[in-house]
């Protein structure tokens, strides 16, 4: 690609932390890549920063307001910039013709349906949204592979797996002579604070992660397991592989990103430090490398590397998670349109960080899951999973405050 003209780029999330570090990635081989479409939500003033440096041709914000403030900002400094606004936009940059690569990193389920069309249209998918794949995993892989688009996950555990996996795999095969495979997880703020005290710990508490910088959102995943719950259901989609061949152990250290083991009894494991732009430039790259700016990994100074089994009463996301995956259907949607809500929830300080998981586990007995045939059934689904959420909120506040 890089040998005759840059590969043209759109960053869904661009202001988000993966963004940020793609852009950080992209920015030190201009010649071979070249940005086409940022988009954002809200944040008018990172957006036209970012504008103005990387002078993409479109930039959307999903908020309509918002796109009219950064419109008014960049006419002085980047006028050429076409400035979009509205979640169909989003859509519309993912599929532009002179686009090859998409970074899909829109947290949540606002990111599922232009992250869908990349892959209808036949790009490389640089996939770092979880929920499409968590809500969707069947018709996501199904156009992945009738468009020939070539999927490349971002999240480290999944990209972890991919350069364990042997060569020429491509996302969504059943991989040849693989027993398991194994998705570690840091365990979080919490993983040593006793249970007894969960239900006590504050929103700026559970974003406190003790390895990654990220959002606010993913952050409380991380501190819940979610995060890995959701992990395992997308490594099922994108290894072709079932839940028993899927397992997870807490790694504090963070550098020991995920692990393959092979029939033969061999144990293959990507390390790195803890640094987004490793797996990001992997997926950009691939199938070559590239230098991605992090820091090289002296294992001498991490000196020792832990592991140990998740606690099931301490993290109950990851259960449900299992359990969602495992019934089938839009069960999965349902999980992650509950936890979202409950999240959101929790970061304004509505409910407790432990109701969180008892809260989601209410709206999967409560709602009636369907065959995931149709984006139609899926996104029903969703909406109903959040109004049903929105009620045991309430409930929940009902209690506390009675």
């Amino acid at each position: 690609m890089h040998d005759s003209q840059p590969a043209g780029i759109t960053i869904l999330g661009a202001t988000g932390s993966i963004g940020v570090n793609t852009l950080d990635v992209v920015s030190r081989y201009p010649d071979r890549f070249h940005v086409i479409a940022l988009t954002a939500n809200t944040d008018v003033e990172a957006m036209a920063v970012q504008c103005e440096r990387f002078q993409p041709r479109y930039a959307v914000m999903a908020d309509t307001d918002a796109a009219q403030r950064l419109a008014k900002v960049l006419r002085g400094t980047a006028p050429d910039v076409r400035v979009l606004g509205g979640k169909d936009a989003l859509v519309e940059v993912a599929g532009l013709p002179e686009v090859d690569y998409v970074m899909a990193a829109i947290v949540g389920a606002a990111g599922l349906l232009p992250s869908l069309e990349a892959a209808r249209q036949g790009k490389r998918v640089l996939l770092a949204n979880k929920e499409a794949l968590v809500m969707s995993g069947a018709l996501f892989m199904q156009a992945v592979h009738d468009n020939n688009a070539v999927l490349l996950p971002i999240d480290s555990e999944h990209n972890a797996i991919l350069q364990c996996m042997p060569e020429n795999y491509a996302a969504g095969n059943a991989p040849r002579g693989v027993r398991k495979i194994v998705l570690t997880a840091s365990g979080g703020p919490f993983r040593t604070l006793p249970v007894s005290k969960l239900a006590g710990v504050t929103p700026a508490q559970a974003c406190a992660h003790p390895n990654w910088e990220m959002g606010r959102k993913i952050s409380v995943d991380s501190a819940t397991m979610m995060n890995k719950g959701l992990e395992v259901i997308e490594a099922g989609w994108l290894f072709d592989l079932p839940l028993e061949k899927i397992k997870v152990l807490i790694h504090p250290q963070s550098i020991l990103h995920s692990m393959v083991e092979y029939d033969d009894g061999s144990v293959l494991a990507q390390l790195g430090n803890p640094d987004m732009r490793i797996p990001i430039s992997h997926a950009l790259a691939w199938p070559e490398r590239i230098d991605s700016g992090a820091d090289q990994l002296d294992l001498t100074a991490v000196a020792s590397l832990q592991f140990e089994n998740p606690d099931k009463q301490r993290f109950p996301c990851l259960e449900l998670a299992c359990h969602a995956w495992q019934k089938g259907g839009t069960a999965p949607a349902i999980l992650n349109a509950a936890n979202e809500v409950a999240v959101q929830a929790f970061l304004d300080q509505q409910i407790s960080f432990t109701s969180i998981p008892r809260i989601i586990e209410q709206v999967l007995e409560q709602c009636t899951v369907h065959d995931a045939a149709s984006l139609q059934v899926i996104l029903e689904d969703d909406a109903a999973a959040r109004r049903q959420t929105m009620d045991c909120i309430g409930s929940v506040r009902m209690q506390a405050s009675s």
